[in-house]
């Protein structure tokens, strides 16, 4: 038996949810049983009331607002703890179009894919700003960049995973999941893929969203966040690079004038192309470091996976 679970992360969503969990389907064709589950992240509203009220299956509940990034996390532990084989995300304000779920799991369905992203028609989108616009648009391309992946839109929270890929989801940024996923997806190897989706009308405000200085400031750190952490040789690496060669150029426009009877007065050079050099020397080792760091991550990642599977077997073999 096939198991999908929807799940919703919630912050004071009482005004919206109703409407999105209407739009919700109970039957998919290739599931047997389909259910639902919010994140409850320290609502203060009557979100939980109204999820209940509508038939809600499943409650998570954080005692305060932990951010969208610990609650889909925690979502998708529910899910597999509840025994989801496939697990979909979307969001409370109804923007994404339930009526794709079955599209947007069909790749899972069929094994061609571990986790699928929704990509809406960010163009068409009336309610995103140019500046939002071109923003997804940068988020996406270095996700592409730093995850070896052709992932559209990055940014969607519409998105089918299953069950083993959650198992081995991590999400160290507080700001959002969407583009961290996405690059450890590619970096471990899954096969992930995106479909179109349609999008509904604007009910609500983004909450990530509060203005367009601070989005644009979040954004930025989290993509050279993004490329610290999964791409640390590269981002001290070609810097260190950069200093040393400019650095060691420099030696040799002073070595040359030294050597000509001229050097007294290129001392400057001399101190410049020290410091460009030792910089640069530093920065290498640094960007070795710290890949060493990133390989140790990935290992604790897996087994961190490998405990998850022990203990689903285990509790397979309880239930039998």
């Amino acid at each position: 038996m096939k198991k999908l679970i929807i799940q919703i992360p919630c912050f004071n969503e009482e005004a919206t949810l109703a409407v999105a969990l209407t739009a919700l389907p109970r039957e998919i064709p290739g599931v047997d049983v389909v259910e639902w589950l919010i994140i409850d992240d320290g609502c203060t509203d009557r979100t939980v009331e109204v999820a209940l009220r509508h038939g809600v299956d499943h409650v998570v509940r954080h005692s305060c607002n932990k951010g969208l990034a610990k609650g889909f996390i925690a979502g998708l532990d529910a899910c597999i703890k509840a025994g989801a084989d496939i697990i979909v995300n979307t969001d409370a304000d109804n923007q994404y179009c339930a009526d794709d779920i079955p599209v947007l799991i069909e790749p899972i369905l069929t094994g061609r894919a571990e986790i699928v992203v929704g990509a809406r028609p960010i163009s068409a989108i009336q309610h995103f700003s140019p500046t939002k616009k071109a923003l997804q648009k940068l988020g996406s391309w270095v996700v592409r960049q730093a995850s070896n992946t052709d992932i559209p839109d990055a940014p969607s929270g519409f998105r089918a995973i299953s069950r083993d890929a959650a198992m081995q989801l991590h999400v160290f940024n507080n700001y959002t999941y969407t583009l961290e996923t996405i690059i450890q997806a590619g970096q471990k190897g899954m096969a992930i893929t995106s479909v179109p989706i349609r999008t509904n009308q604007d009910l609500r405000p983004s909450r990530l969203v509060k203005s367009i200085p601070s989005y644009v400031k979040r954004s930025i750190l989290t993509i050279l966040r993004i490329f610290l952490t999964y791409k640390p040789f590269r981002c001290f690496a070609i810097p260190g690079f950069v200093f040393f060669s400019i650095g060691f150029l420099i030696g040799l426009r002073f070595l040359f004038y030294f050597y000509t009877g001229d050097g007294t007065g290129h001392i400057q050079s001399l101190i410049l192309a020290a410091l460009l050099m030792g910089n640069g020397f530093l920065l290498i080792i640094v960007g070795f470091l710290a890949d060493l760091i990133s390989v140790n991550r990935l290992l604790l990642e897996n087994i961190d996976w490998r405990i998850k599977k022990v203990e689903e077997n285990f509790q397979g073999r309880m239930h039998d």
